[in-house]
């Protein structure tokens, strides 16, 4: 794995982000996640009505694990199984919020900012822990820059790290989120069931491969 190659593409990746809005409305929102089992990696996406938060469509994706956890390198690791998964929806939603980070990444292109440039889609990146930047107050700097705001969304829990992905700004990245919160869940709606059906999905495939 030539992880110099690699950095060097993010670099240049990173040129093509957009931290400003491209949605003209939100009528559906999306989020995506990934769970593991024997080498394998399972990508799940739920797709919501944005206003009523309820589910219109669920998809997922199962390949093979083609390299490791690395830090910074996450994207190469999940991004080909999220991408088929996404490519099983009937129709593309208005934003996917993502299991990562968007811009609060060393080179500015976390999951959520290459998941927006591989599928031309908004994207906000919702971490849930910190792994690079100082807080001050409720925002995260890195360079000098806010590249990510913390976000309390539930009592009694650790915080969420909320940054923009692609084709949307810090600000209208939290209003959705916000708006996407449900006052028993850590994770934004589509984000936790998206988590869930990953998860579901795994224990069924580990449970078909032991019998």
């Amino acid at each position: 794995m030539d992880l110099k190659k690699l950095k060097k593409e993010q670099l240049e990746l990173s040129k093509k982000v957009l931290i400003k809005d491209e949605i003209k409305k939100i009528s559906t929102i999306a989020g995506c996640d990934q769970a593991f089992f024997d080498h394998k990696i399972v990508s799940a996406i739920v797709v919501m009505d944005y206003e009523s938060m309820k589910p219109i469509e669920s998809k997922y994706a199962i390949l093979d694990v083609a390299m490791p956890y690395i830090p910074g390198f996450l994207s190469y690791r999940e991004a080909p199984a999220i991408v088929e998964a996404f490519s099983r929806l009937s129709k593309k939603p208005d934003v996917l919020l993502v299991d990562g980070n968007g811009i609060l990444h060393p080179r500015r292109i976390g999951i959520a900012s290459h998941i927006g440039l591989l599928l031309d889609v908004p994207t906000i990146g919702i971490a849930k822990k910190l792994l690079i930047g100082d807080v001050e107050d409720d925002n995260v700097i890195v360079d000098k820059e806010i590249r990510a705001k913390v976000l309390s969304t539930k009592k009694g829990s650790k915080p969420i790290y909320v940054s923009p992905g692609h084709k949307v700004s810090m600000r209208t990245s939290i209003q959705i989120v916000k708006h996407a919160l449900n006052e028993t869940f850590k994770l934004p709606l589509p984000l936790h069931e998206a988590h869930k059906l990953a998860n579901k999905i795994r224990k069924r495939k580990r449970s078909d491969s032991e019998a």
